[in-house]
Order: C-alpha cells, then sequence, then structure tokens
C-alpha cells in the first residue's frame, strides 16, 4: 500500500494543476473555432461568387425556369418572360428538405457522439480519480462518492471488504506457514538426537544382550519412520505453493482402489484397535487421475484414524447417484466446532489446539484434498455432530 501512496508524490508541488490548465485553453479554444468558421464561410462566398460565377444562375433557369417572349401591350415590345417551373420547384424543394434534414441528423448525431465521449471521458476521470482515493485511503465510500454514484460505491464497498478478507487469510495461512516450519524444524531434532544416541550405544557398547539390541533398533527405526513423516510434511509445504497441476485421466476401479488403501492402513488401525469398514458396489468404475485421487483418498482416510477414538469403526461408503459417486468417510471422534468446520479445509490449518507437531500433520492434507476434488469438478464437505465426523466426496463419474 505504501507503494501506492508514494505515486502522489508525481504530483507538481507548484503552479497551476491540471484542471486550472485546462480552463485557461478554454477562452483560446473558441476564438480559434469562430476564426475558422468565419475562414469557411469567407472561402464558400468567394468559391460560389468568383468560380462559379453564373454556373449556378443558368443551371437554376435552365431546370426550373420556363423562358419564352411575349407581346407585352404596356410596352408595345417582345419580351423575355421568366416563370417558375413549379413541378421543377417542388421537387428541388423536396429534395432540398430531404437533404437538411439528413444532414442535421448527421450533425445532430455527431454532436451528440462527441459530447457523450467527452461526458464519458469525463466521468471516467472522476471515477478513476475517486477509486484511487478511496483504495488508498481509509475513508467510508459514502464520503469519497457523490450520491448519484451509488451503485459505484456499494461495489466498491464489498470489493474492499472482500480484498481485506483476502489479505487477512493470507496473512494467516502465512503465519501458520512460518510456524510450522519452525516446529517442524524443531521436532526434527528430537528424533534425530534419539537415533544419534541409540546408534552410538550400538557401536560403543560390544557385550549388550541381543533383547537390548534388538529394543534399540526397534526405537531407532521408529524415531527413523518419525523422521521421515517430518521431511514429507516439509516437501508438502513447500509444493503446495505450486498451482500448475495437471490431471492424467484414466478410467480406474474405484472399488479396488479403496480396498488397497484400507490394506494399506492395516498398521495405524491396529495401533489404535480400530475397524474399517467398506460398502462399496462391486467394480465400480471411475474416470480420473488415479495418483491424484488416490492421495486425496488417503488424506481422508488417513484424517479419520488419527481422529478416531480408539476401539471405535471408520466406515467408507460409496453410493451411485446418477451420473455422480458420492464417497462418506465417517469416524467417532471429538466433534468439530461450526467455527472449526468452517476452516477446515484451509491450508495449514490444524484441529489440535497444540502446536506440536507430533500429532497430525502440517495441516494440508483436507487442503490438498479439496483441491485434488475440485480440479475433478468435484465437491467435498465436512459435517460433525454427537461425536461423528462426516467428510463427503461427490466426484462425476465420466
Amino acid at each position: 500500500m505504501s507503494q501506492l501512496k508514494s505515486l502522489n508524490l508525481l504530483k507538481p508541488s507548484g503552479g497551476l494543476d491540471m484542471k486550472s490548465s485546462s480552463k485557461s485553453k478554454r477562452p483560446l479554444r473558441i476564438i480559434t473555432i469562430s476564426l475558422g468558421i468565419i475562414l469557411a464561410v469567407i472561402i464558400i462566398f468567394w468559391f460560389f461568387d468568383i468560380v462559379l460565377n453564373g454556373m449556378i444562375v443558368d443551371w437554376f433557369e435552365n431546370n426550373y425556369m420556363t423562358t419564352y417572349e411575349e407581346y407585352i401591350p404596356d410596352v408595345g415590345k417582345v419580351g423575355i418572360i421568366h416563370r417558375p417551373n413549379w413541378d421543377m420547384l417542388k421537387q428541388l424543394l423536396f429534395v432540398v428538405v430531404i437533404a437538411i434534414l439528413f444532414i442535421g441528423m448527421l450533425v445532430v448525431i455527431l454532436v451528440s457522439h462527441l459530447y457523450a465521449k467527452s461526458r464519458v471521458r469525463k466521468n471516467t476521470k472522476e471515477i478513476g480519480k475517486m477509486l484511487h482515493d478511496y483504495i488508498l485511503s481509509e475513508k467510508d465510500a459514502a464520503d469519497i462518492f457523490p450520491e448519484n454514484y451509488g451503485d459505484i460505491a456499494t461495489q466498491m464497498s464489498e470489493i474492499k471488504a472482500q480484498m481485506r478478507s483476502h489479505e487477512q487469510i493470507l496473512k494467516e495461512e502465512t503465519a501458520r506457514k512460518n510456524d510450522l516450519i519452525l516446529y517442524l524444524a524443531h521436532d526434527l531434532k528430537t528424533p534425530l538426537a534419539s537415533v544419534i544416541g541409540y546408534l552410538n550405544l550400538l557401536r560403543d557398547e560390544r557385550h549388550i544382550s541381543e533383547d537390548l539390541q534388538e529394543r534399540y533398533l526397534s526405537i531407532s527405526l521408529e524415531k527413523a519412520e518419525r523422521l521421515e513423516d517430518l521431511i514429507n510434511e516439509f516437501f508438502d509445504i513447500a509444493r503446495f505453493n505450486l498451482t500448475d497441476i495437471s490431471l492424467q485421466y484414466s478410467k480406474i476401479n474405484l472399488t479396488r482402489l479403496l480396498e488397497q488403501l484400507a490394506y494399506e492402513f492395516k498398521p495405524m488401525l491396529k495401533e489404535k484397535n480400530l475397524t474399517c469398514n467398506l460398502q462399496i458396489p462391486d467394480d465400480l468404475m471411475l474416470r480420473c487421475d488415479a495418483n491424484k485421487i488416490q492421495r486425496a483418498f488417503d488424506n481422508l482416510l488417513r484424517n479419520a484414524v488419527i481422529y478416531s477414538y480408539p476401539d471405535t469403526e471408520v466406515n467408507v461408503t460409496v453410493v451411485r447417484q446418477n451420473d455422480d459417486v458420492v464417497i462418506k468417510f465417517i469416524n467417532h471422534g471429538d466433534t468439530i466446532s461450526k467455527e472449526n468446520l468452517e476452516r477446515i479445509f484451509e491450508q495449514f490449518y490444524r484441529l489440535d489446539i497444540s502446536r506440536s507437531t507430533s500429532s497430525g500433520g502440517a495441516g494440508l492434507g483436507l487442503a490438498i484434498s479439496k483441491r485434488i476434488i475440485e480440479l475433478h469438478h468435484g465437491t467435498i464437505t465436512a459435517s460433525s455432530e454427537n461425536d461423528l465426523i462426516e467428510f463427503t466426496v461427490t466426484l462425476p463419474t465420466s
């Protein structure tokens, strides 16, 4: 915003401004136009009087006057009589009237066009200045836009409110992203220190029992896997800013994909003694980008497992509705508040109050799933009540 305000430095500090300069030129412009009109009248008069001398009179007499000789008793002589040819004069008058009307209409159209263009240019400058002042100031629209610009004032108020809202959301997302990077970096130290410590013990203590060696190796492996998860979250944060995502469509068996996904989650399900129930029609086909859809469903199922109560069920149901397929992920867990539901698909947003990354992820899973599903022209919604959490995905089958 400060960059925009610096543009005001371009305005001269002294002398006449643009409006006073324009006003000073108006008398000179009027004098110039008047002299031009006078000069044009003189040239036209000279052309008809000198260059075309006699030609117009001869043309008029030959076409619109009847000339004949007739004896005039009063003077006792034969004279040449000129009488108007009224039929021809009526035709001439009709043509002249039509020509005058046509020329007048053209003049009116031209003047109206020039006037309208001038008014549009003037209004555009006025609106541009008002928009500039409104965007750079903290004033209300009613204080800048006059009453006859009420519609514009209303629209600009809405646009400015949306801009501020988007700016605030961007600031919050950036702050959450920076916080997560700091916490992820901090969390990397703990498992790394554990791995180094246990490996040093295995190297230095030659007479450790096999059971203790197995225990140390298991702990080291667990910490190494945690390191891998944290590093993957770093990659997610880096990749999420890439908006140019292309889809590679193919026809897949959705039933087999979800069955395979549930099988891969068996270790996580076992840790909390969870049961995953699949209710899917046999051989349900879906045209999509298989890798990206699998990632979206992986995020949703992982989210359901992480936030489930122990010893409960995770249900995945699929039904066909006309040309769409509806997939639901339902688990038993703490009811999500309405405020959290409204923000649950924001990037880097996490439900848990704790800042630590030891539980959950970087807050990207649901945001990534939403983007992937929308790229497939689908929708995703979330609802929660009575200790139930439900995510509903709707995708076109073709």
